[in-house]
């Protein structure tokens, strides 16, 4: 009877880290940034039908980076259970918190029962009345989450991002400030600048009247912001 091979645990992990990062590091990146107002959302995708930013909930947003198709069936998971728990309770308990604990728990599952982990990270943002009631958490592809603040970063080269980003970001910007702030640190990221065509944009805007908080920006509206 052939023996299976050992491989210690920390290998294994360690291996499906690499793994996992190595698939994220092929897309491009996203950023996310308290304005305001509320919540920007700002990815470099030349795609206009498959979307890295999308809404959840009234007052919820998803964005991930990473392979399309895995970050499409956790987007889709969390618009049901967010469903689901709003008609059963009340649209007021769902929030980005019950979400990103969802989140996390499913990709924590993948990583450490499956062959082979999500290659993805997610963002789960939700506006609040303030932005000190804002919340923005951050999802791995193993699972582990975190409350971040101003801005988050996501994909292969999010430290360098984060650390251009941090040189033109400031509290209490417009839409348009925020928008060239993300799209500056994108173009000196891929030392070109990029075009509003390419510019996935969306907020999530606490003063929209309506119930629903989130707004995909058109191309002619990203153009006109980065006009100032």
């Amino acid at each position: 009877m052939a023996m299976p091979f050992y491989v210690a645990p920390e290998q294994l992990m360690k291996d499906r880290s690499d793994y996992a990062r190595k698939g994220i590091a092929r897309g491009k990146p996203v950023i996310s940034l308290e304005y305001g107002d509320g919540i920007l959302f700002i990815a470099d995708n030349p795609s206009t039908h498959l979307h890295k930013i999308s809404e959840i909930y009234d007052r919820i947003a998803f964005a991930g980076v990473g392979k399309y198709s895995e970050f499409e069936n956790l987007r889709i998971a969390g618009v049901r259970l967010a469903d689901i728990r709003g008609y059963s309770y009340g649209r007021e308990d769902v929030t980005a918190k019950s979400l990103a604990n969802a989140y996390s728990q499913a990709l924590s599952n993948v990583f450490t029962q499956e062959m082979k982990p999500y290659e993805v990270e997610i963002l789960v943002a939700q506006v609040g009345d303030t932005n000190e009631e804002n919340e923005l958490f951050h999802i791995l592809y193993d699972g582990s989450v975190s409350d971040q603040q101003r801005f988050v970063t996501m994909g292969g080269e999010a430290q360098r991002l984060s650390e251009k980003l941090e040189e033109s970001y400031r509290d209490g910007m417009d839409l348009g400030e925020a928008l060239r702030a993300a799209v500056g640190a994108l173009s000196e990221l891929n030392e070109a600048e990029v075009e509003p065509s390419r510019i996935e944009a969306a907020t999530l805007d606490r003063t929209r009247k309506q119930r629903r908080k989130f707004l995909r920006l058109s191309d002619d509206q990203v153009a006109g912001h980065l006009r100032g």
